[in-house]
């Protein structure tokens, strides 16, 4: 006998609770409340080994599709921008995530670490499918909970999901990293999809005292969550968060189309660092700090990087002697990759944890363990 969305949902909150994701009430009564299944529908899911990346429709009512929505990952929702599940006529297709329904321990978990609490006005980026959004209605009341979707197509969808299971936030759709195209004043910013840097308004559409949590990403995807207090109008310092936190980039901060990548001769030496390490998962963090305008391929000894900007590459291989690296191009990017990686290495390879960032009118800084450790700049 098949369990209802009812039961379901309750094991995944108790799941939930035993873990330690839920610890507050408020949240968890949420989580009871809040039918995940409205906002999914049809659902993608990778092709087990398929390279590149294919994915199979899972249609709304089909055998396993309910049991797959109380599942704690994440359910694609539409592939390129464009193709939802439902536009697919038969087997797998190819394609990139650019909208999902987040693991439902993971939005929780966020929810819980931007600590809004009732009276709080919070501004959402990336409506999503609107499970986050609803998540937030329900604990913070309508009233209080602004979200901007910048896809129309999936705006809209959240919009008549949110109302159809009784929420009425308001929505709005356009560049989330405008922040409320309206201005105003909030206590908190979360936002559901990650960023190069810092924007502008939302420094000054939190209050001081507010704050932002946040996942800082790049051309290289690798990412890091981020909760930072407003200090002043403008300005705000933070530190980054435990565990492995990553978000598609908004779609205004990713990296312009480029031609396909042809590997061109340079001059080669060898390298003072093991490869490798780029696929650690802080490692391959400060490495994008270093080298932010670069996209990284390959994985191991052998690592490709590609200056979106300038078309520099670096490429690195093993060798007799442990690894070699092949350098081309006005930016020298395997040396600033190098220094970086020295740094933290030395300092005993952290997890994020141990890194903070200050953002002022003089720019955005990561730095490694105090304010006047180690640091590199954001993007801009």
């Amino acid at each position: 006998m098949s369990s209802t969305a009812t039961e379901l949902r309750a094991a995944l909150v108790d799941r939930l609770t035993e873990d330690g994701t839920l610890t507050e009430p408020e949240w968890s009564a949420a989580a009871r409340a809040v039918p995940r299944e409205l906002f999914t529908g049809s659902y993608f899911k990778p092709v087990p080994g398929s390279v590149p990346t294919t994915y199979c429709p899972v249609r709304e009512g089909e055998p396993g599709w309910l049991e797959g929505v109380y599942t704690d990952e994440t359910l694609i929702a539409q592939l390129d921008g464009r193709t939802r599940p439902d536009d697919v006529a038969e087997g797998a297709v190819p394609g990139s995530p650019s909208s999902s329904s987040t693991l439902p321990s993971l939005v929780l978990r966020m929810w819980h670490q931007l600590g809004a609490e009732a009276g709080h006005g919070v501004l959402e980026i990336g409506s999503g499918t609107g499970y986050s959004t609803a998540l937030g209605a329900h604990r913070l009341g309508d009233a209080n909970l602004t979200s901007v979707e910048y896809d129309p197509t999936v705006g809209r969808a959240a919009a008549t999901v949110l109302n159809a299971a009784g929420f009425s936030p308001r929505l709005i759709i356009g560049d989330g990293l405008r922040g409320d195209p309206d201005g105003g004043q909030y206590d908190r910013l979360i936002a559901t999809c990650s960023v190069r840097y810092i924007p502008l308004p939302w420094l000054h559409q939190v209050r001081p005292g507010g704050k932002i949590l946040v996942t800082l990403s790049g051309w290289s995807y690798a990412n890091a969550l981020a909760l930072l207090d407003v200090t002043s109008p403008g300005e705000a310092t933070g530190r980054f968060l435990p565990g492995c936190t990553s978000f598609m980039i908004a779609r205004p901060h990713d990296r312009p189309p480029r031609p396909t990548l042809a590997l061109l001769p340079g001059e080669e030496r060898p390298s003072r660092i093991d490869p490798a390490k780029l696929d650690d998962w802080t490692g391959g963090w400060v490495a994008q700090l270093a080298a932010p305008s670069a996209e990284r391929m390959g994985a191991g000894a052998e690592q490709i990087l590609w200056d979106v900007s300038t078309g520099s590459q670096a490429r690195t291989a093993p060798d007799t002697k442990g690894w070699s690296v092949v350098q081309r191009g006005p930016v020298r990017l395997w040396d600033r990759v190098e220094r970086a990686m020295r740094l933290w290495q030395d300092a005993g390879e952290p997890h994020q944890q141990e890194f903070g960032i200050t953002v002022s009118a003089a720019g955005q800084r990561v730095w490694l363990g105090t304010h006047d450790g180690p640091s590199w700049d954001l993007p801009i």
